[in-house]
Parts: C-alpha cells; sequence; structure tokens
C-alpha cells in the first residue's frame, strides 16, 4: 500500500490499524532544539480519543503515546521522531460478520476491488482510528507554529442543521461542550438534533472550522504546491471529509467582483486588507491575514438502521450493522482537522525558506549583498 506519507520537508509516515496491536507515526524533518514531551502530545490526543461523550463511540481507549525516538533531555534531536499509542480495547468479533459483505458508505467494496484482500476488523487503514498518528504528528507541528507566532483554532462550525452563533464565540467552550462548539447555546441545540438521529437510528455529518491567526504573508507555491490547493489536499485526506471550503468558499460562485475582493490598506507603514473574503490566500500564497479553512464531515456511515447492500458473492442483502460507533463523528474530527492544518502549514513554511537569497545568506551568517 502506497500514500501513507505526507509532506515534502516536514514529513510523516503514519502506520497501524484500528484493530491491529499499536498505531503510530514517524516524522521526519522536524528541526532540533524543540521542546517535546508526550504530554504536549498527550493533550492533543485528548482530544480526538473515542468515548469522550454520549455522542461518542463508546469504544474506551487510553491512546497513550510514546515518544520511541528523536528526543533527548526533553528536546528534538534533529532525527526521526518515531510516536507509537497502544490499542487496548479491540473487539474484533464485533466485526467477523462484515466479512462477508459490503457496508454502505465504507471503504470495504474498494479495497476488495484494489487490494482483493482487506482487513474487516473496524475497517484496518481505512478506520477513523488512523488519525492517531496525524494527530500525534499535529502535535509537533503545532509546537513548531506556536514557536513562529502562529496559532490554530478549529471547532465544530455547524451540525446537521444547527449553525454555530458566531457573535456567542467563546474558544473555552471548544474544549467543554460536547459538540466542540464554541457557543453553548448552539451547542445545545446541535445535541437535541443527535438524540433524534439516534432515536431514529441514524447520524449526521457537519462542518469543521479552522482559523489560523499570525500566519506571514508569502507562504505557498504558486502553482501546484498553492497553500490553499495543499490544504484541500490534507484535509480531503481525512476519510470523512467530502469537500473543503477556503474563505468565502462556495459563496464566491454567485457573488460579484467587487463584493468578493478584498481592498487593500496602508496602516502604519503596514499592508493589510479591508475584508478576508479570500480567507488569507490569494494567487495560492498566504496575504498575513487569517486563514479561514473549513471541512464539510459526511455522517457516520455505519448507522443502526437496516440497509441494503450486497455480499462477496455479489447477491443482494439486507443488514443491520453492529460494533461500537459515533452518532456524529465531527466532534472528534475538529482535532484532527486542526493537525492537518498545522502540518500542511510547517511543511510549506520550510520550502519558503530558500526563496530569497538574503535568506539562504542570513540563515548561513553569509555577508549581505554588495551593491
Amino acid at each position: 500500500m502506497a500514500g501513507n506519507t505526507f509532506g515534502t520537508y516536514f514529513k510523516i509516515t503514519t502506520w497501524g490499524e484500528s484493530h491491529g496491536k499499536a498505531l503510530g507515526v514517524v516524522i521526519d524533518g522536524c528541526p532540533a532544539g524543540l521542546s517535546l514531551s508526550e504530554a504536549d502530545i498527550q493533550t492533543f490526543l485528548d482530544r480526538r480519543k473515542p468515548g469522550g461523550s454520549r455522542y461518542s463511540t463508546p469504544r474506551k481507549e487510553g491512546d497513550e503515546v510514546t515518544i520511541l525516538s528523536g528526543v533527548f533531555e526533553g528536546r528534538t534531536t534533529g532525527t526521526a521522531i518515531c510516536l507509537m499509542v497502544p490499542n487496548t480495547s479491540q473487539r474484533s468479533g464485533d466485526y467477523s460478520e462484515i466479512a462477508s459483505y459490503y457496508r454502505p458508505g465504507h471503504a470495504d467494496y474498494t479495497f476488495d476491488a484494489k487490494y482483493g484482500f482487506r482487513d474487516y476488523r473496524g475497517g484496518g487503514r481505512s478506520s477513523g482510528r488512523e488519525t492517531v498518528g496525524r494527530v500525534a504528528a499535529g502535535a509537533v507541528a503545532s509546537l513548531i507554529l506556536k514557536e513562529l507566532g502562529i496559532t490554530l483554532c478549529a471547532y465544530t462550525k455547524s451540525i446537521g442543521p444547527v449553525s454555530v452563533n458566531m457573535e456567542n464565540f467563546r474558544r473555552e467552550a471548544i474544549l467543554t461542550t460536547p459538540t466542540c462548539m464554541p457557543d453553548e447555546e448552539s451547542s445545545a441545540r446541535a445535541e437535541a438534533y443527535l438524540e433524534e438521529c439516534m432515536a431514529a437510528h441514524d447520524s449526521a455529518g457537519g462542518v469543521v472550522e479552522c482559523r489560523v491567526d499570525g500566519m506571514p504573508a508569502g507562504v505557498g507555491e504558486p502553482v501546484f504546491d498553492k497553500l490553499d490547493a495543499s490544504l484541500a489536499k490534507a484535509l480531503m485526506s481525512i476519510g470523512a471529509v467530502k469537500a473543503v471550503e477556503i474563505g468565502d468558499g462556495c459563496a464566491v460562485s454567485s457573488s460579484t467582483g467587487t463584493q468578493n475582493n478584498d481592498p487593500f490598506l496602508s496602516e502604519d507603514g503596514m499592508i493589510t486588507k479591508k475584508s478576508n473574503h479570500a480567507g488569507g490566500i490569494l494567487g495560492g500564497i498566504s496575504d498575513g491575514s487569517p486563514i479561514i479553512v473549513r471541512a464539510h464531515i459526511k455522517p457516520t456511515p455505519s448507522v443502526f438502521s437496516p440497509q441494503e447492500t450486497v455480499n462477496k458473492n455479489g447477491e443482494n442483502i439486507l443488514v443491520q450493522i453492529k460494533g461500537r460507533h459515533d452518532p456524529v463523528i465531527v466532534p472528534r474530527a475538529v482535532v484532527v482537522v486542526e493537525a492537518m492544518t498545522a502540518l500542511t502549514l510547517v511543511d510549506l513554511l520550510f520550502a519558503g525558506m530558500p526563496s530569497r537569497m538574503e535568506g539562504l545568506r542570513r540563515f548561513y551568517g553569509c555577508p549581505p549583498e554588495q551593491d
């Protein structure tokens, strides 16, 4: 299987399956000297782990991370960092029945079509549990960004028909509401909607929004490795994400040029923008405004209602999925979106370091160019 590696300069490779012995990630390209401990990473993993609320799968996993390499006396050494999280609550028997048929909305059929063989225990590599490695690596990337004065804030923007009232935005609420919404009133309405879905043996989708503050202008490559293109690829690589928006996103198609353009201003010698419809990215390069990116996440495909499908013999059958599943994926996906955003930004920041000769001279302590 190819495609387990992400990034060019800050590169990660995730490994492990949903019901294997462990999952983890190898990070290559992290600079030496970054202060890093297991506690730094655990904070991120605790936001992703299952069993945190009524709206999460009842599977109980501690998701306790161990740093196997790349850190000495509390600092990164510049060598490969290997992080491991053991699986401790596998119930593979819950999935033995699905070995003979294809679950609607899952990757069962496509895995068989590609490989002729699949790990049916929780979906193997196609399971949402694969994101453990992404989040662990994203924690490291976020620490690098913090050192550069760049901060990320991801949250649930909507669940089903319920959207956050941004006038009531409270960052603290993201970590206290079971929906990861930054608005308690909207969260209560979303929770009521989820109760209706659960009563009907159904599930819900939603939107995760991530805001990046402190990003300098000039990051991103202007052709194939555009910042927005790279973010879109990163977020679309998350299994449940079906669409990505930057700034005003899909709304630009019904806007006009005068409405959509962001006027530039010069204030105290700094170039800023009067608005931010572009979401902080112009021509594939950051413009210094906050970056706004949204990921649209589909409803959990494993629902307890009877569904039509086909078995491996090509026979039409009716199935009722068993096992432990989230009625909504969105709250646990918040930190995954944040992690993939952080990984993308660090990789492109590193890629942009040799963009100018004066930057190279300054980095290596060379004298400035003579006129």
